[in-house]
């Protein structure tokens, strides 16, 4: 089974084609353009690399988020074209979920840390036992400072180090060194979203039996964009006149 995975729900976009055996090839760049500029390049780039054409692909995998709303939608919005035009099946995988999946290792705690805006993070914890990953904690919206305060506690808890992820992890904890003791963040080579692993995760579902469907996948965005929250603000206070 050969499938296309991309992840653009944070400042990195990500491109890979695997197969059940080997990554053929995977573009990953942080440099900060933006996705409607390098998403449809770095595909085109990814399939040179692995040797595939298009008419190759025999499943698409999409990082849903959370996230960047607009990066979300841009990534959701190509896999969902290439996944109907070629009428292959299409699965969404969960951004935090893909990043714990960078650190396959038992014996720590991972805790994902997705920008939420306003000094919260989209947060939650995994860890991997038995080959297996473990939802410690579904995704919840918490400030930074919380998130940071909870693994401390839960690696003095359960004497586990916990293993930060993500790109809060990445922008503003990485140089800090007043982290609780037995947290730390990931080396920067696993702290962000790849493809690679989205990709895995997505041949593990399809061999399960599961996929989703084109026509009504929508990105896990747990709270409201901003524009949303502003709309309401605007028409409760025309209300209140």
């Amino acid at each position: 089974m050969l499938i296309l995975a991309m992840d653009t729900s944070t400042v990195v976009s990500s491109v890979a084609v695997m197969d059940e055996a080997r990554l053929l090839a995977e573009v990953t760049s942080g440099a900060r353009l933006t996705h409607s500029e390098t998403l449809q390049p770095h595909i085109e780039m990814a399939m040179k690399m692995a040797g595939a054409s298009r008419s190759d692909i025999e499943a698409v995998a999409v990082g849903i988020g959370p996230g960047s709303f607009t990066g979300l939608r841009i990534g959701l919005a190509a896999a969902k074209a290439m996944a109907y035009a070629l009428n292959v099946p299409l699965v969404g995988i969960s951004t935090a979920e893909a990043m714990a999946a960078n650190l396959p290792s038992p014996g720590v705690h991972i805790g994902a840390l997705i920008d939420a805006q306003k000094k919260n993070a989209y947060f939650s914890i995994y860890r991997w036992e038995n080959g297996e990953m473990i939802k410690e904690q579904s995704i919840r919206i918490v400030p930074i400072s919380d998130a940071v305060k909870r693994c401390g506690e839960l690696a003095e808890r359960t004497d586990m180090p916990v293993m930060l992820v993500g790109d809060i992890a990445s922008k503003k904890l990485m140089a800090r060194d007043d982290l609780p003791a037995n947290v730390t963040v990931a080396p920067v080579t696993h702290v962000m979203p790849c493809a690679a692993s989205a990709a895995r995760l997505g041949i593990e579902r399809l061999k399960r039996g599961e996929s989703d469907n084109v026509m009504n996948l929508e990105p896990l965005y747990i709270r409201r964009s901003e524009a949303e929250e502003l709309w309401d603000e605007r028409h409760k206070e025309e209300k209140s006149k």
